[in-house]
C-alpha cells in the first residue's frame, strides 16, 4: 500500500466533535429566558444518568429520546443550547438508572408540533453512553450528548467549594457553581491531553497497549499536558517517557472532547528519530512497529483490535493507513 497523504488531514469526521445546536451562552444568566424556555412544551429535554441517556435505534442509526419539560423528572438542569429553529435543549441529571417508568403525559390540549417524541413506554428504548452510541448518532445528537455527559461529570465531582469546602449552588443554566459563603465562582474543567501517532517517515507506525487494556487491543500513545508545557513539548515528552523514542515535527491534526471525565484530546502525527523501544512498564505493557500491510492483515484476522470509531485514536490510525479498517464500530 502506498504511503497515505497525511498533509490532507484526517480521514473522516471526528465523531465526538460534531454538533448542530448553538450553546447560547447569552441566555445562561437570563433567569427570565430560562424560565420561559422551561415552560415551553416544545423545549426538548434529555435525561442523563452516569453518562448514559435514552437512545432509540432504527435501521443502524441512533437518536436521542427527548421529553417535554413537564415529562422530565426532578434533577439538576443544564441548558445545552438552542437550535436554528429556536428550539431550546436541556439535560436533566437523574439519580435513578435509566430507563425510568413511562413519562408523564403532556397537559391536555398541549400542542408540541412534532418537537417531542411520543414515548408511551420504553419498549424500544435503551440506556446507552457515548462509547456505544456516539458513532451512530447524528451531528446534533452527538453534540448534545457530549455536552451533557461532560457537564454531569463535572457537577458530580465539584459540588463543594475548593476554597472553603462549603456546598456550592448551580447557576448560569448549569455552567457555573457559586459558593454562597465566599462568593467564588467555579467553571467546568477541561483537561488537555495530546494523542499522537508516531511513524518512521516510511511505512511503519507505532502501536502500544497499556496495562488496563485487554490483550490484542492496541492504540497510539497519549498523555496529559503538564503545567507550563506546550502541546508540542507534551508530544515529545510523553512518547519518550512511555516508549523511549525521540520524535520530531509534531503536526496537529484535530481535536475532540473525550468527557471521561473531562479530557480534550488534541491529535498529532510525529516522526520518530529513533526506533528502539523501551517501555515504561507502569504505562505500556507492549509496543511494536507495524507496516501498513501487516496492520491490514492483523486487523482482518482479529490479531489486532483497534480503538472504537468514536475515538480520535482510530482516526489517526486510519489516516496513516490510508483507508478505513474493519471492526469495533
Amino acid at each position: 500500500m502506498e504511503e497515505s497523504p497525511l498533509s490532507e488531514g484526517l480521514l473522516g469526521p471526528l465523531l465526538l466533535a460534531r454538533g448542530g445546536v448553538d450553546r447560547s451562552a447569552v441566555h445562561r444568566n437570563d433567569e427570565a429566558w430560562l424560565k420561559t424556555a422551561w415552560a415551553d412544551p416544545g423545549t426538548r429535554v434529555m435525561l442523563i444518568n452516569d453518562g448514559n441517556t435514552l437512545i432509540r435505534r432504527h435501521n443502524g442509526t441512533a437518536e436521542l429520546v427527548f421529553l417535554a419539560p413537564h415529562q422530565a423528572p426532578a434533577g439538576e438542569r443544564y441548558l445545552l443550547g438552542v437550535d436554528p429553529e429556536g428550539v431550546a435543549y436541556f439535560a436533566v441529571a437523574v439519580e435513578a438508572p435509566l430507563p425510568l417508568p413511562a413519562p408523564l403525559p403532556l397537559p391536555e390540549g398541549t400542542e408540541v408540533a412534532g418537537a417531542i417524541q411520543d414515548v408511551p413506554d420504553w419498549a424500544d428504548v435503551a440506556s446507552e453512553g457515548l462509547r456505544k452510541a456516539g458513532a451512530t448518532l447524528g451531528d446534533r445528537d452527538a453534540g448534545l450528548l457530549v455536552n451533557a455527559v461532560a457537564l454531569e461529570a463535572w457537577h458530580a465531582t465539584h459540588d463543594h467549594c475548593p476554597r472553603c469546602g462549603s456546598p456550592t449552588t448551580i447557576v448560569a443554566g448549569g455552567h457555573t457553581r457559586v459558593c454562597p459563603k465566599d462568593g467564588s465562582q467555579h467553571f467546568p474543567r477541561v483537561d488537555p491531553a495530546v494523542i499522537m501517532l508516531v511513524h518512521d517517515g516510511h511505512d511503519r507506525c507505532l502501536l502500544a497497549r497499556g496495562p488496563q487494556w485487554p490483550e490484542g487491543r492496541f492504540s497510539v500513545l497519549a498523555g496529559f499536558v503538564e503545567p507550563g508545557e506546550s502541546l508540542e513539548q507534551a508530544v515529545a515528552r510523553e512518547v519518550f517517557e512511555e516508549v523511549g523514542i525521540t520524535v520530531t515535527d509534531p503536526r496537529y491534526l484535530g481535536s475532540q472532547p473525550w468527557p471521561f471525565p473531562r479530557s480534550l484530546m488534541l491529535g498529532f502525527f510525529a516522526q520518530a528519530t529513533t526506533t528502539h523501544i523501551v517501555c515504561d512498564p507502569e504505562e505500556i505493557t507492549e509496543a511494536f512497529w507495524v507496516t501498513r500491510a501487516e496492520l491490514g492483515v492483523a486487523v482482518e484476522n482479529g490479531d489486532i483490535r483497534l480503538p472504537p470509531g468514536v475515538s480520535i485514536a482510530r482516526r489517526l490510525i486510519e489516516t496513516w493507513y490510508g483507508g478505513y479498517l474493519p471492526g469495533d464500530w
